[in-house]
């Protein structure tokens, strides 16, 4: 039987490459896993960094890149705007790599990862929807019922019915989402 792959490696050619990383970070203290169909590295259950290949570059990533020093200015941001903490450090051969520079980065990441060092998630606002809060002023058994889900359940109808922009497709939403919440079913519980 062949033992599955878990290489982050979506063109197969940087085996050699992606092994000496990984060789690298085996060093340290952190822990291999795979998440994502690939390799990342963990300190205490904390994801920290990453290694995988593509189409153009092999490299390592680091969760939490954006609080590394960076001195080298070797990092970059993958997806400008859009990424928060994420930091790639890219290489398009082996002869690249330094292994103590790396190293010096792995080590200030562990730190930084033992520091607490981390970008929270921005929560979203929550959606709210007057159709909605109307009906469940208007219906005792109907609000009743709505209490019993969880926060996150009740969060899924509120943006349900918040994102509709016409009456008509209000009154529509409701009339699928009533039976459901009187019968004790989630909006998305066919799909867990």
């Amino acid at each position: 039987m062949k033992e599955e792959k878990h290489t982050w490696d979506k063109v197969n050619q940087w085996a050699e490459e992606l092994g000496l990383l990984r060789a690298i970070v085996q060093k340290t203290e952190l822990v291999e896993t795979i998440k994502w169909g690939g390799e990342i590295y963990t300190l205490n259950n904390k994801n920290v960094l990453g290694i995988g290949g593509f189409k153009s570059y092999f490299g390592i990533w680091f969760m939490n890149g954006v609080f590394l020093k960076d001195e080298a200015k070797v990092l970059v941001n993958a997806n400008e705007g859009v990424t928060k903490g994420l930091r790639q450090w890219r290489f398009n051969s082996a002869n690249e790599i330094n292994e103590k520079l790396l190293m010096q980065y792995i080590q200030e990441a562990i730190a930084n990862e033992k520091a607490g060092l981390a970008i929270k998630p921005e929560k979203k606002e929550a959606m709210h929807c007057d159709y909605l809060t109307k009906a469940l002023k208007e219906d005792n058994v109907l609000n009743s019922a709505f209490e019993q889900f969880t926060p996150y359940r009740q969060k899924e109808f509120w943006e349900y019915m918040a994102t509709a922009k016409q009456e008509k497709t209000k009154v529509t939403r409701f009339e699928k989402i009533k039976p459901m919440i009187l019968e004790r079913r989630g909006l998305n519980d066919k799909y867990r």
